[in-house]
């Protein structure tokens, strides 16, 4: 397959805040890839080598993340989607697709939702729920306390099994608390190759915003009903374009559940795919059915 240049660019948007991005040109439809937490456009690298080449592709760093700016605090779901429509007013994008992964897809239903007519396709890789993802306090044992839903940021901030261990060892730059996190969670079965493993963690230590992004998910609710802490805007309804759903069968972050709350809320429009044998990262768990399914549904 052809082989296109990857290029890492930055834009200023109109609200104070720089975005970096990483972009492939290509003659056919565009495509905008979303992160998620921890993350930055820089663990799309693989997929955006494998995709077929006449998508032009590009995928941002959300602010906070990666190479973009942290001049001004994150609140929610929907300060991240605002920055989106900035940056594709920015590049000069109106009718694209949107690959959002856990966070990311949070972000592409809120984008989709409050400006339609751009993005025209939407696939939710391993995504948090139309109805948010919970925030929970944590046991003096170390479990997650399940009766303990945490309400305000100051409480996150203050998280000690969550926010403070993954917060402590990004300020140390302790990556091999990191690898084994992410041993445990994501990628337990199969793992990035040693130089792209390297690569991520170095990535990780440029998140600027975990314990904002952690409430604003929390807070998250386009649903129309209440989350247990929020009450919905019931803006799912609006999102009227084809959506791809896509889940691991072994997600240990995002479970079975909340891909189910997806499909209530966004009705016929969505589909959902089982993808077999992988977990929360299908891009290492098995990058060959997740492109497979990704161009099947593009191409349609």
């Amino acid at each position: 397959m052809e082989t296109k240049e990857i290029q890492l660019k930055k834009v200023n948007l109109s609200n104070g805040e720089e975005l970096g991005y990483v972009e492939r040109k290509g003659t056919g439809e565009k495509v905008l890839l979303i992160h998620g937490n921890m993350t930055s456009s820089k663990h799309w690298d693989i997929l955006i080598e494998r995709m077929d080449p006449n998508y032009h592709v590009a995928a941002v760093d959300l602010r906070g993340f990666g190479h973009s700016t942290y001049n001004s605090r994150v609140r929610s779901i929907k300060d991240f989607s605002d920055d989106v429509k900035l940056f594709i007013d920015a590049i000069g994008w109106e009718e694209f697709a949107v690959i959002g992964w856990s966070t990311g897809g949070a972000v592409g239903m809120q984008f989709a939702a409050d400006y339609p007519g751009y993005c025209e396709k939407l696939i939710l890789l391993a995504s948090a729920s139309t109805r948010g993802y919970p925030f929970f306090g944590t046991k003096p044992s170390g479990e997650p306390d399940l009766e303990n839903r945490l309400k305000t940021i100051e409480e996150v901030e203050a998280d000690a099994g969550k926010t403070l261990a993954v917060q402590g060892a990004y300020d140390r730059g302790d990556k091999d608390f990191l690898k084994a996190m992410w041993d445990m969670l994501i990628y337990t079965h199969r793992k990035p190759s040693e130089e792209h493993y390297e690569e991520y963690l170095d990535d990780m230590l440029t998140q600027r915003n975990l314990a904002d992004v952690y409430q604003s998910l929390n807070l998250f609710n386009i649903s129309p009903v209440h989350n247990g802490l929020t009450d919905g805007t019931d803006q799912a309804k609006r999102i009227n374009i084809p959506v791809l759903v896509l889940r691991g069968d072994r997600d240990y972050v995002v479970n079975a559940r909340m891909a189910e709350e997806i499909m209530e809320d966004l009705g016929s429009n969505a589909e959902f795919k089982e993808l077999k044998d992988c977990g929360h990262s299908p891009l290492i768990d098995d990058l060959d059915q997740l492109m497979q399914e990704i161009h099947g549904f593009l191409a349609k």
